[in-house]
């Protein structure tokens, strides 16, 4: 990839932030090969807990500087851990030579045992004024909506203490938005602004799917190296399901451009998907106790489950819904052609897809509904459809399917159920929304020359920057299309076997017709034989006209078996 002229999300996505090497500095890392626990990776600062440096205790047995019976609980969690998940607390005890009071995780991965420890501080254990049964039960009533995520973040930010709480929602173009906030008094509303896709890149999306719960007590930290930074095996040691991973520098950057001293953040998961996050922000560093961490992460849960089965209910509505229109179509064609039977449930369709009007096109007979485009524009949405005939398509940006900029219909996006090549189907519209979109900051500035080509540079003002969208519509969601999906399986399958249909009638009609013929032409032979009282002229004339027959009779003899192979 060419450096200079890489896009910034190219710049972003190529960061290797799960590979970093180094740990934030409020724990320690031990990492061990399993079963032996011979020690293969420290952190370096390893030797505040032990008193022993990395190069002692490196290559030496864990049994030799923990309590057997630490061991054997992280053996005991081992049994229930699959390698690969998040690291699982699995003990609180006392380690090291001053036997400093510690909370333990471990997860598995590239063959060895992690163990992350991170020292508590005295007092920190209580969870404070607030459970995550009570949490639950002040929001187990209300569907997710913005009463539901406002709730979501004031409880969030009881519980933990941070200046400022957002639940944060990812946009079908990867853009986020906070939807829901609560704050301290004297800072200013971030409610409402809308960030870049490129803030929270692909890799860095991927992580929060893999931890659901990440905390940074001090955006200011200096990272801890872990010793040796690379696996037996010689790939780098992947940190991705680490608690204390140390984070993007560019992360790190972003945070102090923003004011934030510290961050927590909780995922939101829906669909094997990260559909937002609880975003946690204070303008100092804050250490946050396992033990509000733990109830934080058991609240994420359960609000990632109320949107999942939100989003669940609503969409297995609307697919029983289609398949119900499917039912009422196959068995309306029984008795009526498919092209009668269409346009009736056009309204139908255009309900089930949101969207402002739609139309079918079927050879030289169109019907549509609602607001539907026209002129030029018609044998472009032909075209655009017939190019990706075989599978439904979408988009809401006018400009991917129409070249006029300011079409009288104010329409912008389009799905198409495309029959063929042709371009027959079915096409659903939305009106072009007009939106005034505010943005943390400008947010086409992500990067900045350097000697070597370009980096990532987290922007240094948040002050809102506003900015008009044209050109666009409502985006098809991902529900849209297994609706839309749903219903071309069933409008295909009727559209092939109308046309096969009216083929085989075609063929019937040809076929009777050479029979009425044929049966015509050999009762005319025989009349010639029976008529040897005619005179020459007029026994020419009527064997001409036999032999006309004969001529047209093997024309449509050839028409009919052509037809009747068709598929």
């Amino acid at each position: 990839m060419n450096v200079v002229n890489a896009t910034e999300a190219e710049i972003c996505a190529r960061e290797p932030i799960h590979l970093s090497g180094a740990i934030q500095p409020h724990g320690y890392l031990v990492s061990c090969s399993w079963p032996d626990w011979t020690v293969r990776h420290v952190s370096a600062n390893v030797a505040e807990l032990f008193d022993e440096t990395p190069a002692q205790l490196l290559g030496t047995s864990l049994r030799e500087h923990v309590d057997g019976s630490i061991l054997e609980a992280i053996a005991d969690a081992l049994r229930f851990i699959e390698p690969g998940l998040a690291a699982q607390r699995v003990a609180t005890t006392n380690l090291g030579g001053r036997g400093a009071l510690c909370d333990i995780s471990t997860h598995l991965h590239q063959g060895l045992v992690h163990i992350e420890i991170e020292p508590q501080q005295a007092g920190a254990d209580n969870v404070g004024p607030i459970t995550a049964n009570a949490m639950i039960g002040r929001i187990a009533g209300q569907d997710p909506g913005p009463a539901f995520f406002q709730q979501v973040a004031s409880l969030v930010r009881e519980l933990t203490g941070y200046d400022r709480v957002m639940v944060y929602r990812f946009r079908a173009d990867d853009a986020g938005e906070v939807i829901a906030e609560d704050h301290a008094q004297d800072m200013e509303p971030y409610l409402g602004l809308r960030y870049p896709a490129t803030d929270i890149p692909v890799q860095a999306r991927n992580l929060y799917l893999m931890n659901r719960l990440r905390v940074i007590p001090d955006a200011g930290y200096t990272p801890v190296a872990i010793e040796p930074q690379r696996h037996a095996g010689g790939a780098a040691l992947d940190l991705s399901h680490h608690a204390l991973r140390s984070v993007s520098p560019m992360h790190l950057e972003y945070l102090r451009n923003m004011g934030v001293g510290a961050s927590m953040s909780i995922s939101i998961v829906s669909g094997g998907r990260l559909w937002g996050l609880i975003a946690c922000h204070h303008r100092t560093a804050r250490l946050m106790p396992p033990g509000v961490r733990a109830t934080a992460d058991l609240f994420g849960m359960y609000v990632s489950m109320r949107v999942a089965g939100h989003e669940q209910a609503t969409a297995m509505a609307l697919y029983d819904q289609s398949q119900q229109l499917g039912d009422v179509l196959r068995d309306a064609t029984q008795s009526r052609p498919f092209a009668d039977v269409l346009p009736t449930y056009l309204r139908v369709i255009v309900k089930l897809l949101d969207a402002d009007g739609a139309m079918m096109v079927l050879g030289n007979r169109q019907m549509s509904i609602g607001t539907v485009p026209g002129g030029e524009s018609f044998s472009e949405l032909c075209a655009w459809g017939a190019a990706r005939a075989g599978a439904v398509a979408s988009t809401h940006r006018r400009e991917e399917w129409r070249s006029q900029t300011r079409p009288a219909d104010g329409l912008a996006g389009v799905l198409s159920m495309a029959f063929g090549r042709d371009g027959d189907g079915v096409y659903c519209f939305r009106k072009e929304q007009i939106e005034e979109v505010t943005w943390a900051g400008h947010p086409h500035k992500a990067t900045v020359p350097t000697d070597d080509g370009q980096r990532i540079a987290p922007r240094r003002s948040f002050a809102a920057w506003r900015e008009t969208v044209r050109g666009e519509s409502v985006q098809w969601s991902d529900s849209d299309r297994r609706i839309a999906e749903r219903l071309y399986d069933v409008l295909i399958d009727l559209h092939r076997r109308s046309t096969v249909n009216a083929e085989e009638q075609f063929a019937l009609r040809l076929r009777r017709h050479v029979r009425g013929e044929s049966e015509r032409l050999s009762r005319l032979a025989a009349m010639l034989g029976d008529m040897q009282h005619l005179d020459d002229e007029q026994t020419r004339r009527l064997a001409e006209r036999i032999g006309e027959l004969e001529q047209h009779l093997h024309r449509i003899t050839g028409t009919a078996e052509l037809s009747h192979s068709l598929p």
